[in-house]
C-alpha cells in the first residue's frame, strides 16, 4: 500500500530514504576534499588516494545489484536498517585506520554496506509514495542527495581544519541514527514481494574480479610499471566479466539482461556511464587541484562548490516533475551540455589565482547537473515496471558508481597524472588537471548527444512492463 507525500507515513519514508543514501553520498564527496590532509597524515601517494575512493567504489558497484535484489526479496525495511548500520560500523574503522592499506580494505567494507543502502533507500521512494508523488518525491530525493553530495566538501573542509579527517567517518555515526529510527516508525512492515530464488552469488563474485581485475591494472598499471601483476589483473578482469555476461543470461541472475532490451532503459544507463565518468573524476582531482595547485584551505575549497549546492536543491524537484511529465530528452541533453561547459571553465584554474576564478565552473557545472540528474532518475525507473524498482534502482546505481571508480581511475591515467609522487608539484598537477577536465567535458558533450538521440521527449504514460522474464523465471 503506498501512502501520499503530505502524510506523516509519507515524509518519513522521505526522510529515512534521503538521510540513509544522503549519508552514504555525503561520505563520498567529504573524502575528496580531506584526501591532501589525508595523504600527509597516512604518506600516500596518488594511487593511494585512487584506491582511498575506488575500494569504496569497488565494492559498491559489485555488490549494488545483490542488494538491490535483497531489498525486493527480504523486505525494504530490514535490508535498509541493516545497509544503515553497516555504514556506520564500516565508517567507524575507517576513523580508526592506521594505514593506506587499512584504510582501503575499511572503505571496502563501507562499499558493501551501502550497496544495500543506497538502491533499497531510492527503491522506497519509488514503491512506497503515491504515483502521483513520485515526480516530486524523486526530484527531492535526488535534490537532496545531491546537496548532501554538494555539502560534502564543505562540511569535510571544516572538519579536516577543526578536527581531523578522521572526523568526516566519525559524522556518520548520528545521521544513521537518524535514519533508522525514521524507517522503523515510518515504513512498512512487510514489503518484500514473493518471489523466492536464490541469491546470485556466483554473478556477484564474478562483477567483483571483473571490476575489481580492471580497476587494479589501470591504477597500478599506469603507476608502478606495467608489470605481471597489473597484467595479470587485467586478463582476469576481462575473463571475469565474460564469465559474468553468461551467468546474468540464467532465469535466477541478479542482473536480468532482458531489462536492456528496453531502448530507454539501456540508452539512459549509457548517459548514466557518461555523466558520471566525467563527474566522479572531476571532483576527485578538483579538490587536489584547490589545495595542492592553488593553495587554498579545506573550508575554502569546499565552499567554491556551494553555488552548485543551491542550484541542485532548487531546480531538481522541478526538472524531476519535468521529467515525470513531459519526458527526459530535453532536461538531460541541456543538462550534459552544460556540464561539458562547467568543466571547460575549470581551465581558469592555476596556481596563484584568486579562489573566485573557480565560480563559474561550479556555477554552470551546478546548472548542468541539476537539470540532468532529476530526469534521468525518473526515466530510468520509470522504463520499469513498479514490482523491479529495486532491481533498476541497483542497476542505474551500480552503473553510476561503476562510472565513477573508471573515471578515477582511468582519466588520471589517460591525462598523463600516473607518475605523480607524494609531492605533488603544483604546475605538473595543473597541467593534468587541465589535460583531465577536457576530457571529462567530452564525455558530458556525448551524454548530451546520446540524450538527445535516444532518449525519448514525452513522458509515457504509467508505467510500461519489463521485457517479458523466460518461462521457467518464478513471479
Amino acid at each position: 500500500m503506498t501512502v501520499p507525500l503530505s502524510s506523516l507515513k509519507g515524509r518519513g519514508i522521505l526522510l529515512a530514504s534521503i538521510v540513509g543514501s544522503g549519508m552514504a553520498f555525503l561520505d563520498g564527496t567529504a573524502v575528496n576534499v580531506a584526501l591532501p590532509a589525508l595523504a600527509r597524515g597516512l604518506g600516500a601517494d596518488l594511487a593511494g588516494l585512487q584506491w582511498t575512493l575506488d575500494a569504496y567504489l569497488l565494492t559498491l558497484c559489485a555488490f549494488l545489484l545483490t542488494g538491490g535484489s535483497l531489498g525486493d526479496r527480504l523486505g525494504r525495511r530490514p535490508m535498509f536498517e541493516l545497509g544503515v548500520v553497516g555504514f556506520a560500523g564500516a565508517s567507524l574503522l575507517c576513523a580508526l585506520a592506521p594505514s593506506v592499506l587499512a584504510l582501503t580494505l575499511a572503505r571496502a567494507l563501507q562499499g558493501v554496506a551501502a550497496a544495500l543502502l543506497i538502491p533499497v533507500s531510492l527503491s522506497l521512494v519509488r514503491a512506497d509514495i503515491d504515483e502521483k508523488d513520485q515526480g516530486t518525491a524523486l526530484g527531492l530525493w535526488t535534490g537532496l542527495s545531491g546537496v548532501t553530495s554538494a555539502l560534502g566538501p564543505l562540511v569535510g573542509g571544516w572538519l579536516v581544519e577543526a578536527v581531523s579527517w578522521r572526523a568526516i567517518f566519525f559524522l556518520n555515526v548520528p545521521l544513521a541514527v537518524v535514519a533508522v529510527v525514521a524507517a522503523h516508525r515510518c515504513l512498512p512492515g512487510e514489503t518484500h514481494s514473493r518471489e523466492e530464488k536464490p541469491l546470485d552469488l556466483p554473478g556477484a563474485a564474478a562483477a567483483a574480479l571483473a571490476i575489481g581485475g580492471l580497476t587494479y591494472a589501470l591504477i597500478e598499471g599506469p603507476a608502478h610499471g606495467w608489470g605481471p601483476g597489473p597484467l595479470a589483473a587485467a586478463g582476469l578482469g576481462a575473463v571475469a566479466f565474460g564469465v559474468f555476461l553468461q551467468l546474468e543470461r540464467r532465469p535466477d541472475a541478479m542482473m536480468p539482461l532482458a531489462l536492456f532490451r528496453h531502448p530507454v532503459f539501456a540508452a539512459t544507463n549509457g548517459v548514466t556511464l557518461l555523466l558520471y565518468s566525467a563527474f566522479g573524476c572531476a571532483i576527485f582531482l578538483l579538490m587536489l587541484e584547490l589545495q595542492i595547485g592553488m593553495g587554498l584551505s579545506p573550508v575554502r575549497a569546499g565552499l567554491t562548490l556551494l553555488p552548485a549546492t543551491v542550484l541542485m536543491l532548487v531546480l531538481s524537484p522541478r526538472t524531476g516533475r519535468w521529467g515525470k511529465e513531459r519526458g527526459g530528452r530535453w532536461p538531460m541533453a541541456l543538462g550534459a551540455a552544460l556540464a561539458a561547459g562547467g568543466f571547460a571553465c575549470f581551465l581558469l584554474l592555476r596556481p596563484g589565482a584568486v579562489w573566485t576564478v573557480v565560480l563559474p565552473g561550479a556555477v554552470v557545472l551546478g546548472l548542468g547537473l541539476s537539470l540532468a540528474v532529476a530526469p534521468l532518475t525518473v526515466v530510468v525507473l520509470d522504463s520499469v515496471s513498479a514490482e523491479r524498482a529495486g532491481i533498476a534502482a541497483g542497476v542505474n546505481n551500480a552503473v553510476a558508481r561503476l562510472a565513477g571508480l573508471l573515471g578515477v581511475a582511468a582519466i588520471p591515467w589517460a591525462a598523463g597524472m600516473s607518475m605523480l609522487g607524494r609531492e605533488m608539484d603544483p604546475v605538473a598537477l595543473t597541467q593534468g588537471f587541465h589535460r583531465a577536465t577536457l576530457l571529462c567535458a567530452g564525455l558530458c558533450v556525448a551524454a548530451s548527444v546520446a540524450s538527445l538521440i535516444w532518449v525519448p521527449s514525452r513522458a509515457r504514460n504509467g508505467p510500461s512492463p519489463t521485457p517479458a522474464p523466460a518461462p521457467t523465471r518464478a513471479r
